[in-house]
């Protein structure tokens, strides 16, 4: 079995070296992913720029662009073979609710469903809300990722859905189970930050996500609250159908 793997946090992060670790007892493994930190990248592809493919020392390859970039060139020519399955991650941090609109672990997870694969995103959550930066259980993730990688091997995602996976930051044995939950809400995004740069002009910094609001039995967040690993398939057809026939009347 042949997996591409990549993230959003960097060729370097911790998080893909453990999933590389441990899931290269159980397939072939290819990580070609950014060469540097690109979180909430979304789906974005870089069109204006040249690309470049740079072979690291432990084997894993850089690409100077996004994610999305990373899975695109790997799938579209730059393998000699077809992966089997594409899996992104372990991203140090959520990617609960409104998160997965702008994740860049997400968006390599569907830009390997788009491309035809069966795909997986995962991350660790020391908290909910971004507010602690500090992960320290990845090898908790990575156990769980093999574990579905077992389950998907014998009954595979339909097409069009990809698993978004959010996993406690606590040893395997804390972990108390698996819920399949949907995705729940944050409250609006805190506001911009406003500073100036060297010469006095006005600067901006996006602010923090904002706190969880939909967030009660059922959801993604309330699972991960109590201890438990998160898991939500995403389809990545985002036609809302059940409003054709009235979007059709309207029209009419």
């Amino acid at each position: 079995m042949k997996i591409l793997l990549s993230n959003d946090d960097g060729v370097n992060a911790p998080g893909l070296a453990m999933l590389a670790s441990v899931l290269g007892t159980m397939a072939e493994i290819t990580v070609v992913a950014p060469d540097r930190d690109r979180s909430a990248a979304s789906n974005s592809l870089t069109l204006d720029l040249p690309l470049r493919i740079t072979r690291q020392p432990n084997g894993f390859y850089a690409v100077n662009g996004t994610p999305t970039d990373s899975v695109h060139l790997a799938v579209t020519g730059w393998l000699d073979q077809h992966p089997d399955m594409v899996i992104a991650g372990i991203n140090s941090g959520a990617n609960l609710g409104d998160d997965v609109l702008y994740s860049g672990t997400v968006a390599a997870a569907m830009e390997g469903r788009f491309l035809g694969y069966p795909a997986m995103a995962i991350s660790l959550v020391s908290d909910p809300n971004h507010l602690k930066t500090e992960h320290v259980h990845y090898e908790t993730a990575a156990e769980i990722a093999r574990f579905l990688l077992e389950k998907l091997l014998k009954d595979p995602l339909p097409r069009e859905t990809i698993l978004n996976v959010n996993v406690p930051d606590r040893p395997l044995s804390d972990i108390l189970g698996i819920k399949v939950a949907r995705l729940g809400h944050r409250h609006l995004a805190e506001e911009v930050i406003e500073s100036v740069d060297a010469r006095g002009k006005p600067i901006y910094w996006i602010g923090p996500a904002g706190r969880e609001q939909d967030a009660g039995p059922g959801t993604d967040f309330h699972a991960i609250s109590q201890g438990y690993v998160s898991i939500t398939p995403i389809k990545t057809d985002l036609t809302d159908y059940k409003a054709l026939d009235s979007l059709s009347n309207w029209i009419a």
